[in-house]
């Protein structure tokens, strides 16, 4: 009996489809990084220096200083491959509060903050977010696309088929309330009008048995 060992190749292959697999099991949450792709300063609101020191950072998280980006008006490309990558991670469909900002010596950090989410990007993964007169950045999402994929075959796409069951009840409800209330309506007519159609009848039957008994009276009399 001969044992064959797997190679290191194979055994790379059988833990990415472990994670694959557990990625698509439902209530798995996916983790996606986030990178940036290109970035571009406007202006400097340092008063003391003309090179900024800019940096991303999401609340309760550590600061990542883009130490390449020192001039105004030059755009900035990266691999996603530096140091410094991934600038953050993104959990499921839950944004985050993220921010890009320049260190400031005697003022709050300037520039802008907004809630980064996994539905910013593109099917392809690319979100752009610029703030006017100021910057312009890129971001690439590794995996965004594939939890769009199944938020909008399981999320959104359940989301707009329940709206339809959830009115559905409710207008199947005020039907039936509003037929019940035609059929107590049209019930209450044709009983009324059958209660004086039996009452009519039971008074010509009263006055048919009067006659009857009048003519009776008259016969005996005459005999």
């Amino acid at each position: 009996m001969s044992i064959r060992i797997p190679s290191a190749s194979q055994g790379s292959r059988g833990i990415i489809l472990c994670l694959i697999f557990l990625g698509s099991l439902p209530g798995t949450i996916l983790t996606q990084q986030v990178t940036l792709d290109s970035i571009l300063i406007f202006k400097t609101h340092e008063w003391f220096s003309t090179k900024p020191i800019v940096y991303f950072q999401c609340k309760g998280e550590n600061k990542t200083v883009f130490r390449d980006v020192k001039t105004t008006n030059v755009s900035y490309s990266f691999n996603g491959q530096e140091s410094w990558q991934p600038l953050t991670e993104l959990k499921g469909t839950q944004c985050k509060r993220c921010g890009i900002y320049e260190e400031d010596t005697f003022r709050y950090d300037a520039f802008n903050e907004w809630e980064l989410c996994p539905s910013d990007f593109t099917s392809e993964g690319i979100y752009t977010h610029a703030k006017a007169k100021d910057f312009n950045a890129t971001f690439l999402c590794h995996g965004c696309s594939q939890v769009l994929g199944a938020g909008l075959n399981k999320d959104s796409g359940t989301d707009k088929e329940e709206e339809t069951p959830r009115k559905g009840p409710a207008i199947i409800v005020v039907l039936v309330l509003g037929g019940v209330a035609v059929g107590f309506v049209v019930g209450c007519k044709n009983w009324r009008k059958k209660k004086q159609q039996q009452e009519q009848a039971w008074f010509l039957k009263l006055f048919e048995d009067g006659d009857e008994m009048e003519v009776e009276i008259c016969l005996e009399d005459t005999l």
